[in-house]
């Protein structure tokens, strides 16, 4: 390991809006005291709604949704605390109370949040995981996650991505279970008369910009999670992205993708 990387987190280790419960953390301590007590223990008392932003990277969605959104809590997610680091660092120096970082794996997601706790998800700019459905932060797999800690009726998922393939896929997995999505769009700085869409083209990242300045479109939908016994994985072939999700200067082909069936 690097010894930038070993500063970075030892500079995590204390600030005190990060929080750090690797599994084995868990394990040992009989779980995580945040759960269920998110406003008191991370925020201060505040009572706005908690938001979180899965896969928050450098934490630059979580830092402009917070200063946007100041009456709610915003919870940025990354197992990588490297990156973490300087969107912890930057809300820190500014004071921002309703911002907090969680470095732990996504999968973990019920082992720090009560049922109900939280309500609202954004999906920034996830890697589509176009080899195998069940690690998609969009698949059947995650969304009977999520329902386990959003509200039974109304929590709100969000999807921004330059992957036409996740878009595809997300469309179609919405569609076999009856969910709709609402607003929904394949180009989001193109569909400038939908004028409720200015909140989401107003943040934007490093990364995203980049994308956009090599002529990637950027698509963006959201949807209310309903729970349900059963979820159904979409059985379509979605064609392959042109491009790698990380490092995009090498080109591949495009190829058609199967989606296996299952029910949860």
């Amino acid at each position: 390991m690097s010894r930038n990387k070993l500063q970075k987190f030892a500079e995590m280790e204390a600030l005190p809006n990060v929080f750090q419960y690797p599994y084995a953390a868990l394990a040992e301590g009989g779980g995580c005291p945040l759960k269920g007590r998110w406003r008191e223990a991370a925020f201060g008392g505040r009572p706005g709604r908690i938001v979180l932003e899965l896969g928050c990277g450098r934490g630059e969605y979580t830092l402009g949704l917070a200063e946007r959104h100041p009456d709610a809590n915003f919870v940025g997610i990354d197992v990588k605390g490297a990156r973490m680091w300087a969107g912890a660092r930057v809300a820190a120096a500014r004071q921002m109370g309703n911002v907090a970082f969680l470095r732990t794996d996504i999968e973990l997601l019920a082992s720090f949040f009560e049922p109900g706790e939280v309500d609202e998800l954004w999906i920034t700019f996830p890697d589509p995981q176009m080899q195998k459905a069940r690690k998609r932060l969009t698949s059947t797999r995650f969304m009977a996650l999520y329902s386990g800690i959003l509200p039974q009726e109304g929590g709100r998922v969000h999807l921004k991505t330059d992957s036409p393939f996740l878009f595809a896929y997300t469309c179609e997995m919405l569609r076999a279970n009856q969910l709709e999505a609402a607003p929904c769009t394949a180009d989001l700085y193109a569909d400038t008369a939908d004028t409720s869409l200015d909140e989401v083209r107003a943040i934007r990242t490093h990364y995203e910009q980049q994308w956009l300045d090599r002529g990637l479109t950027i698509k963006y939908l959201s949807f209310c999670l309903t729970p349900r016994e059963a979820w159904i994985e979409p059985e379509v072939e979605i064609e392959r992205d042109a491009y790698r999700s990380y490092g995009r200067g090498q080109l591949s082909p495009a190829r058609p993708v199967r989606s296996r069936r299952s029910s949860r």
